[in-house]
């Protein structure tokens, strides 16, 4: 918190803006402005700014289109935010540090101020879980492929990476044989072979087999 020197807050309805009273109670410096074209275009690295939902032009998500402005060049946080009616997933990524309801009470408002000025986010825990699974989903999936896999992955030739590629969109042997140009029996050869290799018994285990390794099938084109 001490590294910021004011708090700019973008409140653009007829009344009072009683958070901005609330920072001041904190001993933080506040401006507050009433009109986009009021915000200062000199950015400062010492501001953080706080928009209103309240009165702002919104984008499909519910979300101040000024905050698009803003984001990258200083701390954004939006405040009197009502419950439900935004994307809070589209805000955390565009990298919006926090979300203040309007029906919250004036300690979780005050709690919550004092940690996003202390460089923290602050929104729902629920989102913030769903959140980090997402990403640690999306490093597992992204994870190095095992000497094992590998080694079953080399054992696959070009043509059989293919049908399971084919197999894994939902083409049927007939179609896999008429878009590859060989017979439905050569066809049939090959998925003996791939479910060989990849110790798969049937379609669904390759599909399963398949969706777990998409990703690498780079590694060895």
């Amino acid at each position: 918190m001490d590294t910021t020197k004011e708090l700019v807050f973008l409140h653009q309805i007829a009344a009072p803006c009683h958070l901005a009273m609330l920072a001041e109670s904190m001993g933080v410096k506040t401006r507050v402005v009433s009109h986009v074209n009021e915000l200062d275009l000199n950015y400062s690295e010492n501001c953080f700014y706080l928009v209103s939902q309240h009165g702002a032009a919104l984008d499909n998500q519910g979300i101040p289109l000024i905050v698009t402005r803003l984001v990258p060049h200083v701390p954004v946080a939006l405040y009197q935010v009502e419950a439900g009616s935004i994307a809070l997933d589209s805000l955390l990524l565009m990298g919006v540090r926090g979300v203040l309801y309007a029906d919250q009470r004036m300690d979780l408002l005050l709690t919550g101020l004092r940690k996003m000025l202390s460089d923290e986010l602050w929104f729902d825990r629920p989102m913030m879980s769903r959140m980090l699974r997402q990403l640690v989903q999306k490093l597992e999936g992204n994870a190095p492929v095992s000497a094992d896999h590998l080694a079953m992955l080399q054992a696959l030739t070009k043509r059989e990476r293919t049908i399971i590629q084919m197999v894994g969109s939902g083409a049927r042997n007939k179609e896999i044989a008429h878009r590859l140009c060989i017979s439905e029996h050569t066809v049939k050869a090959h998925l003996s072979s791939i479910f060989r290799k990849t110790q798969s018994r049937n379609r669904v285990e390759l599909l399963r087999w398949a969706q777990s390794h998409h990703n690498h099938f780079d590694l060895v084109s």
